[in-house]
């Protein structure tokens, strides 16, 4: 009996070490280092930091008299930085100037605007011309207003029978083109994105998430269950996105976080799109593993689980960066979708964060707001992360030699990058090294680069030796007919003696 009840100490001992253990693993993720990647097999890879924490800026560094409250959304354009300061019904205005930022104006209110104030502003953009807009989200409006923060116009809840009117309009988020097209996320509206001409026309939706849902859900849905049980049951509609953003090229960049994780593991819960002028998805995925963030996470949990992007920049090089939510990290893809990096926790430290909300970016900085800490990070990138943008850039302009060469500056800090492999493939390609170029695209186990170049490397050879290859044919092919010409004739030869010899 003693016997017995020492080994099921023992048993519950080892379980609650594992536990532990478990538990450690899952608050991190399933990593240990900061800046992290996945390899060929989706394992966690070692990196070194891209990105380092520059500053934080809070309210007290800005001097603000009334702290931020639960601010909802950042906007760079240039040197200027908007805050939309939700909790506090305004926008602040900041300004860069190296690495100080200092408070420009308060935006509480528009002239000419009925109402004037805010209330609970969801989000902000400025044009070119210094145009503010606002998503004055419970004054059920986007307000429009000169630099100096005059009225110009709403963009109001569209009259229009493709709208329902039963619901109120939570304009939420918003962006808009260079034409001065909006076009706006708003709360309760799944058909996709609301659109507006610079005049303040509505023209109808573009973009509306697919519905997804399975064989089995369908026919559960309609033949297992009573009336009662389908009306309280969610309805198979699209879901609302999260956030957008616009590109340089008036692209539409989508994040969605409300899928099932299965259709996340098969890519088709896309929770990143770009939208182009008609709202198809034209996002390019030509990595092993889509754009979703992180690919282990514990199921089911709201902790732990799959990475979920609040929010998302792209950069002028077609680089774009997703905020996640789950985990306080940030991924940052390449234009075809391969992971260059991704980085960042949860926590109230330096480079941490609690409610990770916006993010933007300033050139390659990039400005992240919490909307628990009431803070805006600001990261700048490491030499490493310099190299792989850099890298980028040379084979966007046709250098091909130059990003190679940088590409191996890149390996000598990170041996196991497989994305280094690739670039310096892809650049020995451009250049026609297609032997090279194969090489190295086996080193990153590419099997879709190293089919095609070494179906160029194939073609290369056959041209470079085509002499031989004809010579060679020739000879495979005459050879055998002239044998069996001098077997006919020896035959015949013999033949012959055998006849003379028996007259």
């Amino acid at each position: 009996m003693k016997h017995l009840k020492r080994l099921t100490a023992l048993l519950l001992s080892a379980i609650v070490l594992l536990n532990a253990s478990l538990a450690l693993a899952i608050q991190d993720g399933f990593r240990t280092t900061y800046t992290y990647n996945y390899d060929y097999w989706g394992d966690i890879a070692e990196s070194p930091d891209a990105y380092r924490v520059q500053q934080v800026i809070y309210s007290s560094s800005l001097g603000l008299e009334t702290p931020m409250r639960r601010p909802q959304s950042l906007y760079v354009r240039g040197q200027e930085i908007y805050v939309c300061d939700t909790g506090n019904n305004r926008i602040l205005q900041l300004k860069r100037d190296g690495n100080e930022y200092s408070l420009v104006r308060i935006i509480d209110r528009v002239s000419g605007a009925e109402p004037e104030t805010f209330n609970a502003p969801g989000d902000v953009f400025a044009d070119e011309e210094g145009n503010v807009y606002i998503c004055d989200t419970n004054n059920n409006r986007v307000l429009m207003a000169d630099k100096d923060l005059r009225f110009v116009r709403s963009y109001v809840k569209p009259v229009d029978n493709t709208f329902d009117q039963n619901i109120a309009f939570l304009p939420s988020k918003m962006v808009v083109d260079t034409s001065g097209r909006v076009y706006v996320r708003a709360t309760n509206v799944n058909k996709g994105l609301i659109k507006y001409e610079a005049d303040g026309t509505f023209t109808g939706f573009i973009g509306a998430n697919p519905v997804i849902y399975s064989l089995w859900d369908y026919i559960w849905k309609e033949f297992f269950t009573t009336k009662e049980q389908r009306a309280q049951q969610a309805s198979f509609v699209p879901t609302e996105y999260e956030n957008i953003c616009i590109d340089k090229d008036g692209f539409i960049y989508a994040t969605n976080t409300v899928f099932s994780e299965y259709d996340l593991k098969w890519d088709n819960a896309k929770p990143i799109r770009r939208l182009n002028s008609i709202g198809s998805d034209i996002l390019i995925k030509n990595d092993k593993y889509p754009p979703i963030g992180d690919l282990d996470w514990v199921e089911q949990s709201v902790d732990y689980g799959p990475s979920k992007f609040k929010d998302i920049t792209v950069l002028d090089n077609d680089i774009y960066i997703a905020f996640d939510k789950t985990r306080g990290r940030l991924f940052g893809y390449d234009p075809q979708g391969v992971m260059l990096w991704a980085f960042g926790t949860k926590g109230n430290s330096e480079g941490a964060f609690l409610g990770a909300v916006s993010i933007e970016h300033m050139g390659t900085d990039l400005l992240c707001l919490d909307e628990n800490e009431n803070s805006i990070t600001v990261f700048t990138a490491t030499e490493y992360g310099n190299l792989i943008y850099q890298a980028s850039d040379q084979y966007l302009k046709g250098d091909y030699e130059g990003s190679a060469d940088t590409w191996r500056e890149v390996l000598k800090l990170n041996a196991n990058y497989n994305l280094a492999f690739i670039g310096i493939g892809r650049a020995l390609m451009r250049e026609e090294k297609f032997g090279e170029a194969m090489d190295y695209f086996k080193r990153a186990h590419d099997r879709q680069n190293y089919g095609r170049a070494y179906r160029y490397y194939r073609k290369e050879m056959i041209e470079k030796n085509i002499l031989w290859v004809v010579v060679v044919v020739a000879v495979l092919l005459i050879v055998p007919v002239v044998m069996n010409r001098v077997k006919k004739i020896k035959a015949e030869v013999e033949e012959y003696d055998r006849r003379k010899v028996r007259s």
